[in-house]
């Protein structure tokens, strides 16, 4: 006999509720809304990271690589021929290196020069020695040392600037260390030995 109609509603069977296909819709929305608000934000993050990982690699790569280069041999040149007065050799900017500011530096305590060149002997170490330059080639004329440009540099080993000398002349069999410091990138160092027998001019190669 079928059940009184009564029973059916009282049942508790007829108390539960069904979710909607909109109200399913809505909340699957809702996540992958969430969703790609955080996709979003860790991708940005990435791309940060990796932008500031990438231009911290582009300025060691600058600091490591020298801008500058020597462009053939040292002239050592004396004028006595017993000790060396003048060391002589030519700087060429690197290919595709920043161009390098090498306004002289004239000894003095206001010196302008942003590109330090240092002596070193056997028994002296000059960290600042005065110096001179002049255009080999076609320059535009100015101070930077651009792609293409070369230019001839000069130290008078007897005139270093104020309250600089070197504390024994440089002689036969000597052995030296030019340093070129330039603000960009690194530095460039010559080592040479002097020959047995000095002359008016020698080429150390």
């Amino acid at each position: 006999m079928p059940e009184n109609s009564t029973d059916l509603k009282s049942s508790p069977l007829c108390n539960q509720q069904g979710m909607t296909g909109l109200e399913t819709a809505i909340i699957l929305i809702a996540f992958v809304t969430v969703a790609a608000v955080f996709g979003y934000a860790i991708l940005s993050a990435g791309l940060f990271s990796a932008e500031r990982d990438k231009e911290t690699l582009y300025a060691g790569l600058s600091e490591a690589k020298s801008n500058v280069e020597i462009s053939g041999s040292v002239i050592a040149r004396s004028e006595d021929n017993t000790n060396v007065r003048w060391l002589v050799f030519t700087l060429k900017n690197a290919v595709a290196g920043n161009p390098i500011d090498l306004t002289p530096c004239n000894g003095s305590d206001n010196a302008t020069n942003n590109c330090v060149i240092s002596l070193i002997t056997s028994g002296s170490n000059i960290s600042n020695a005065k110096w001179t330059k002049q255009d080999v080639g076609a320059t535009d004329g100015d101070n930077l040392l651009e792609t293409g440009e070369q230019f001839e540099i000069t130290i008078d080993v007897t005139d270093l600037g104020d309250g600089n000398s070197l504390s024994d002349n440089l002689t036969a069999n000597d052995i030296f260390t030019i340093q070129v410091n330039p603000s960009i990138g690194a530095s460039a160092a010559i080592q040479r030995t002097l020959p047995p027998q000095i002359d008016r001019y020698m080429d150390l190669h």
